[in-house]
């Protein structure tokens, strides 16, 4: 049988209970059933560089440009 990823509030209270996370990966091999924590990756926000994802330019440069704007605007 193929591995799946459960939720663990469809499992029984007295296994639910016992596990710390919020999805099990479950494997059946030769009548053995394997119930594992699933870790899943948060998403990881450290490779953007300020307001723009193709990092041209930063936060704080944005900020400087708008400054200078309102400025010249006055």
């Amino acid at each position: 049988m193929a591995e799946m990823v459960l939720d663990t509030q469809t499992l029984p209270e007295t296994v639910f209970s016992r596990i710390h996370t919020r999805k099990v990966t479950f494997f059946e091999e030769n009548g053995t059933i394997t119930l594992t924590p699933f870790y899943e990756e948060k998403p990881r926000f450290d490779h953007l560089v300020g307001m723009f994802s193709d990092g041209k330019i930063s936060v704080d440069d944005f900020l400087n440009e708008k400054e200078k704007e309102m400025e010249l605007e006055l």
